[in-house]
């Protein structure tokens, strides 16, 4: 009987482990759900409805073409999101009819796509621009994608902030939303990043810091059961990791899945993994359409694909769209270009060569910067007729100059291309030219921020008309200018004499930042912007040259105009590369070294010499202090 109750006792305790095992295996070693999600992203579209011709006549771009790629894609992803990561707008002529028609959200709407967020130059039209080019969006009646913007608000002071509001409501702006697509729930969030901000100070618009921002739509998103989180930044990335916005933001928030990443116009081959975090950017001006596939579950993600798929010629191009965007043309040449007599695709001329945009960060003269400063001389002495006062310097600043001119048939609207930025006091797209007036010393501070502070913020880089200088890196910093002397019609140098007022021509951007020079260089350097009188100017929109017909003389008609001066015989060939006006000559000879000495120059040679009398009088002390010491050991 014992012995039965034993076997009885092993049986039981074993159908119990049993019984167990079958009911924690379930929890224990069950598989997670696999997902996997496809995002199609775009970012710095910049208004390129049109294929951009290339140097070398090759074509890159165009909205019809990315919807046939997209098409194509969404073929094979079925449940692939369609994000884009800002700065959708201001890049061509199609951009003058933004606040009215909104053609770039109404055309992304047409594309398919689900979200994007603000960049800064949606904001190039003031805070009030973007509410009206919303308002026209929603007045549409059309497919619009969701506008993200979690960090950004009309600030309180900005006199129109409550008639932005509305127009946000209106058109539905939101920090973030919940989209379900092939089983999935997706947070969505937008961010305009720190330089973004600094880029649109004429926004009226307050930034939150983004970490901060995004770490409260992570929580809320994932309390409202998103699953896979996604941030559309326009921050971007830097090859120095302190400087990378978008890595830094992966490194301080967690739980973001994917970030879109624009406004540095980065193209990543590979996207940018910190932690569990993938950054991804396809590159500017509908070059390429990013499309990634990770799979995921609650134990991480894997890379299934990632692509830059290139929109050229090889791409057939959507009738549809094309019919859309050919609509755009036909209302800017009827709007916008009929006051300057010109249409969207008339030919100016002709060049035998192309003229290429500067390479970021090389410090060495360029011929479109050349071209278009020369352009700006020539067009003040058109529209002033009689009345021209003569202009001893123009400059443009590398950060204007947004696309290259290729060979072939120039055109009105890739004229535009090349100085698209910005709107006039108008209200219409294109900053117009304004003059001022600097002393001869301000003039080589303006030349010296070209000299010294290019090595560190590129953009800084100047392209001038009316001068001639030489730069010599090796000097001092700020005073690398080693000569410099106006040059006349005639190609005659003229010394720059220090107290002479002279006057200067630019565009209203490049103008309003010469007043930020003494700033930016620690008060090291001074650039005061004044009229005829020597006044300092408040406001530069007082001092706008107009052409003869009426209306401002925008940057970009200057140089259409210039173009169309050359007719049948093309862009003269001294326009093929730089001519020289802008020497960049490393040396050490002690001449070069210290020939014409600035302010700052002359005090660091203080600096050191007083520093050597310093040394040699302690020096001295030290040995005198020795002797009297053995003297007395002596004694």
């Amino acid at each position: 009987m014992r012995q039965y109750r034993q076997v009885t006792g092993s049986i039981l305790c074993l159908l119990l482990l049993m019984i167990t095992a079958f009911w924690l295996l379930p929890s224990y070693a069950a598989p997670s759900e696999q997902n996997t999600t496809t995002v199609l992203f775009t970012h710095d579209l910049h208004s390129h409805f049109l294929p951009q011709i290339g140097e070398n006549g090759e074509e890159t771009g165009g909205y019809g073409r990315l919807m046939t790629v997209l098409e194509e894609q969404r073929q094979k992803y079925p449940d692939a999101l369609t994000l884009d990561g800002g700065d959708f707008s201001v890049g061509s002529l199609i951009q003058t009819l933004y606040t009215r028609e909104a053609p770039e959200l109404r055309t992304m709407g047409a594309m398919g796509f689900d979200a994007t967020t603000a960049g800064n130059h949606e904001f190039d039209h003031t805070g009030l621009g973007f509410a009206e080019m919303l308002l026209a969006a929603r007045q549409s009646n059309e497919v619009l994608p969701a506008l993200l913007m979690a960090n950004y608000q009309p600030a309180p002071e900005n006199p129109d902030q409550l008639d932005i509001q509305r127009a946000m409501a209106i058109y539905g702006v939101q920090e973030s939303m919940l989209l379900e697509r092939g089983g999935v729930t997706y947070g969505i969030f937008g961010l305009m990043g720190e330089d973004s901000d600094a880029c649109t100070p004429e926004s009226g618009f307050l930034l939150e810091d983004p970490v901060q921002a995004a770490k409260r739509c992570v929580e809320r998103l994932k309390e409202q059961g998103a699953e896979f989180i996604i941030c559309l930044s326009h921050s971007g990335t830097n090859e120095k990791e302190s400087k990378s916005e978008d890595v830094q933001l992966a490194k301080k928030v967690d739980g973001i899945d994917l970030i879109v990443s624009g406004h540095t116009h980065t193209t990543l081959i590979e996207p940018i993994i910190v932690d569990s975090t993938y950054i991804v950017s396809a590159g500017p001006y509908c070059e390429n359409l990013g499309s990634i596939t990770l799979s995921w579950d609650e134990n991480g993600k894997t890379l299934v694909d990632y692509q830059l798929i290139p929109i050229d010629e090889n791409v057939e191009s959507n009738p549809e769209v094309d019919q859309l965007v050919q609509s755009w043309k036909e209302q800017v040449s009827k709007t916008y270009l009929a006051p300057f007599g010109l249409a969207y695709d008339e030919e100016l001329t002709q060049s035998a060569f192309p003229i290429s945009e500067p390479e970021r960060g090389v410090q060495e003269g360029n011929a479109l910067g050349e071209l278009v400063s020369d352009a700006y001389l020539w067009a003040v002495q058109q529209a002033e007729g009689e009345d021209y006062v003569p202009v001893s310097l123009t400059v443009i600043a590398d950060g204007v100059l947004r696309a290259s001119l290729p060979s072939g048939s120039l055109t009105t609207s890739q004229a535009f291309d090349v100085l698209s930025m910005g709107v006039g006091a108008d209200g219409s797209s294109g900053f117009p030219l304004v003059s001022c007036y600097l002393t001869g010393e301000e003039i080589w501070n303006l030349l010296e921020v070209d000299a010294s502070i290019t090595p560190i913020m590129p953009e800084a880089q100047l392209y001038c008309s009316g001068v001639e200088y030489t730069i010599n890196p090796r000097r001092i910093l700020l005073n690398r200018v080693s000569e410099a002397n106006f040059v006349n019609e005639y190609g005659v140098a003229i010394p720059i004499e220090d107290d002479q007022l002279y006057r200067v021509v630019s565009g209203m951007y490049s103008a309003q930042m010469l007043g930020t020079v003494k700033d930016k260089s620690f008060g090291l350097l001074s650039i005061v912007p004044k009229d005829a009188n020597g006044t300092p100017i408040e406001d530069f929109s007082e001092h706008i040259i107009y052409r003869p017909e009426g209306g401002e003389l925008k940057e970009w008609y200057a140089l259409a105009s210039y173009l169309q001066s050359f007719g049948e015989e093309g862009v003269p060939q001294s326009y093929a590369q730089s001519d020289g006006r802008k020497q960049v000559v490393p040396s050490l000879n002690p001449i070069e070294l210290f020939k014409n000495p600035n302010r700052m120059t002359i005090v660091v040679f203080v600096v050191v010499i007083l520093v050597v009398l310093l040394v040699v009088y302690f020096a001295y002390r030290a040995r005198k202090g020795r002797r009297y010491r053995r003297r007395n050991s002596f004694f």
